[in-house]
């Protein structure tokens, strides 16, 4: 890989990492109601599940949906069903603490595994192979995954460092239900492109 393409890759990693989307809005929410040492392991699940997932897809699964466009199709749909149960959680989770309060935050497995169920993870794996990897080799996408595995953790814990950083204004259990209503509700937002592509 040239210094140039690697600059440029490492560019596209940055703002698609930084970009608001499922794994951010959550990570924010997990952040507020949380805090940061408790949504670690769900920052290393997206960080490193994503990172994974890139080889993936770059080693077989991106055949595989050229070769089977309806797969595309199904994965929308089973994205939107998940992301919408995971923002009705959001919208319901109670303050930390809280008596009878079973709340918890995404352990690192689920994180990982939700990597693919996010439409923004899969739309940035297949652009990121397609452009940075074009012939598919093993060097190139390991390349690719590696960059992104490099960037993505410092890119969600600022989410992450946002979210307590607003914890501080949330606790009183108004405003956090706000909060908790409106990161869903950015969550669900957040699928219309899916929807709509």
């Amino acid at each position: 890989m040239t210094a140039q393409l690697l600059i440029a890759l490492v560019g596209f990693a940055a703002v698609s990492s930084l970009t608001p989307g499922p794994n951010n809005l959550m990570l924010m929410a997990s952040g507020a109601n949380f805090g940061f040492r408790r949504t670690v392991p769900h920052m290393l699940g997206v960080g490193i599940g994503f990172t994974v997932m890139i080889v993936l897809v770059g080693a077989g699964l991106m055949a595989v949906f050229d070769r089977v466009p309806e797969l595309h199709t199904v994965l929308k749909v089973v994205a939107v069903l998940y992301l919408g149960w995971l923002a009705w959680k959001i919208a319901h989770a109670a303050a930390p603490g809280a008596t009878g309060a079973k709340a918890a935050p995404m352990t690192f497995l689920q994180a990982a595994a939700f990597q693919w169920a996010n439409p923004k993870a899969w739309s940035m794996a297949l652009t990121a192979i397609a452009a940075y990897a074009p012939d598919r080799s093993l060097l190139a996408v390991v390349s690719v995954a590696l960059v992104f595995g490099a960037v993505n953790l410092p890119s969600v814990s600022v989410w992450t460092v946002l979210g307590g950083r607003v914890r501080l204004w949330l606790t009183d259990a108004r405003r956090l239900t706000v909060f908790n209503w409106t990161m869903a509700g950015l969550l669900v937002a957040s699928l219309i492109p899916v929807v709509l592509a």
